[in-house]
């Protein structure tokens, strides 16, 4: 199975994540500030190398608080 980030809402998500294509596990490249987005959604794809290959997908949503206030 491989794994791809289809989209990502805000579209600068892009930069402040990524998925590893064999095992799907999501990582931030960066750090989260709740100041400057406070939602994030991923739509994340799965594929199988079968002929034709099959595919699923997925919503990925992250909400961040702020845990200074």
């Amino acid at each position: 199975v491989i794994y791809d980030i289809e989209t990502f809402v805000p579209p600068a998500a892009s930069d402040v994540f990524s998925i590893d294509a064999k095992s799907g596990e999501i990582r931030l490249r960066g750090a989260l500030d709740f100041e400057t987005v406070t939602f994030y959604d991923l739509q994340i794809k799965a594929r199988d190398k079968g002929t034709p290959p099959l595919s699923g997908h997925c919503s990925v949503e992250l909400e961040v608080v702020d845990v200074n206030d």
